[in-house]
């Protein structure tokens, strides 16, 4: 069953960045929106600091110490109109709105009751005539012929303005700030486009190598991408390396088999034609098992190599090594029995493992102690350790020893090649040490055929330690 599709790589970077932007933007908006208002605010205030400044300057006291306002001096048309939304007053010690412009008509500001210190200059939000939020900027003088009378002088000014400012400012700032999102996000959907196109020249060129135009990935990619790339390039390779070795297999069984088929087939079409004497049936069965016999040695052979070719070597995989010797002793212990030979293991370390897979380490370690217990005479002994060479990782040092007859030097170099026999007596198809030899190469170990310490056969493998 296909696994469902993910989401699309190009719709959630888009939706990412879409949401980051919309954050962004919205965080932006409300702090140019703050910044604006606290700007257009003082603006504000510094406007009515200016018109008190004014005020206080036409501000003077007749003879009774009564507070008198030159209203001619003062510039802006808009303190003779009615509720035009500027506004002045000043409020003496026993009542309000002694004097006040005539913009505020028949009403008056309702100011705070606070003390104003002499020269300080309050800042006060009230409301104004008909209603309308003012914001107050006042302070307090004196006549210097009568100190302790202070009068607060107080100027206001209708906010609506300044909301309306503000409030423009938000809308054409809202409009701004859709209109970016927009081209940003166009231009986040542009980025997109260009920084997955690498992955459409990949897919093209997975298409040719499905399509057997191309036995690899071909093109030039971003560094990013380029690593993934060679990575399927060396599976690829990997795989068409192991194709080709089956079909080398596949050819050198079918010419090896080629022989023996052909002498069956001749000694079948004898039989079928009764051409063959009663005198020679004998020797005609001898015959025939001998070419079935080596045809399946050579099916063996080349099924094991085929395997042992077909490994991936794999990286992470532990077998103890303990486990599988003592098993196998067990085993042949018990295949042996008749002929009463002690097959021992020295203790092994339980840390000790091997690094690849349990199977393979059973295969090797099988057929080096069939081999031993075939040629013993009364032993076979089987050593493991660990050993480090130099400044190399540490290796498995197993040894497997016989108390037989041995090999001199010049027949052990022939003893691991395939089909090798050394004695018709024994037993065997001669693939056994021939087997061992190439998994152990497989895994980069060796294996080394010595005389042992009674005059038999030692051999010693060194495989990679987990």
């Amino acid at each position: 069953m296909k696994p469902a599709a993910a989401p699309s790589l190009r719709r959630r970077l888009l939706a990412a960045t879409a949401v980051v932007l919309a954050l962004a933007l919205l965080v932006a908006g409300w702090g140019l929106s703050a910044l604006f208002r606290e700007h257009a605010l003082q603006q504000f205030r510094d406007g009515l600091q200016g018109q008190l400044d004014q005020l206080t300057a036409r501000l003077d006291f007749d003879p009774a110490a009564q507070p008198l306002v030159d209203s001619a001096g003062l510039s802006d048309p808009r303190w003779d109109r009615p509720y035009s939304g500027l506004y002045w007053q000043v409020d003496g010690p026993a009542r309000s709105g002694a004097l006040r412009s005539r913009s505020l008509w028949d009403q008056a500001l309702v100011l705070p009751d606070d003390r104003v210190p002499g020269g300080a200059v309050h800042v006060h939000e009230a409301l104004g005539p008909l209603g309308r939020p003012v914001l107050v900027v006042e302070r307090s003088v004196h006549d210097p012929r009568q100190p302790q009378a202070s009068w607060r002088l107080a100027v206001a000014a209708d906010t609506a303005p300044l909301d309306q400012a503000v409030q423009r400012f938000r809308g054409q700032l809202a409009l701004s700030l859709l209109v970016l999102f927009a081209l940003l996000l166009a231009a986040s959907w542009v980025q997109v486009l260009v920084g997955l196109a690498p992955l459409r020249a990949l897919r093209e060129a997975l298409e040719a190598v499905r399509g057997q135009r191309a036995q690899r990935l071909l093109g030039r990619f971003p560094a990013e991408v380029q690593p993934l790339v060679d990575d399927f390039n060396g599976v690829l390779e990997q795989n068409a390396a192991m194709v080709e070795q089956a079909r080398k297999h596949a050819g050198n069984l079918a010419h090896a088999v080629k022989t023996p088929l052909a002498v069956l087939r001749q000694a079948a079409e004898r039989l079928a034609a009764g051409t063959v004497a009663s005198g020679e049936l004998p020797q005609l069965g001898r015959l025939v098992h001998e070419q079935v016999d080596r045809a399946a040695r050579h099916v063996d052979w080349h099924l094991a190599r085929a395997r042992s070719a077909a490994l991936a070597r794999p990286g992470g995989q532990s077998t103890p090594v303990a486990p599988v010797a003592q098993g196998l002793v067990r085993a042949m212990a018990r295949v042996h029995a008749d002929r009463g030979l002690r097959i021992e293991s020295a203790a092994i370390d339980g840390a000790l493992a091997f690094q690849g897979e349990e199977q393979d380490l059973h295969e090797i370690l099988g057929n080096l102690l069939d081999n031993a217990c075939k040629w013993a005479r009364s032993a076979v002994d089987v050593r493991a350790q660990a050993v480090t060479a130099g400044t190399q990782r540490p290796q498995v040092r197993i040894e497997v020893e016989d108390d037989g007859p041995g090999i001199d030097d010049a027949a052990r170099a022939q003893a691991s090649r395939r089909g090798v026999r050394l004695d018709e007596t024994v037993p065997g198809s001669g693939l056994g040490l021939a087997i061992v030899q190439d998994l152990v190469g497989l895994y980069g170990g060796t294996l080394e055929l010595q005389r042992g310490a009674a005059g038999g056969l030692r051999a010693v493998l060194l495989l990679p330690a987990a």
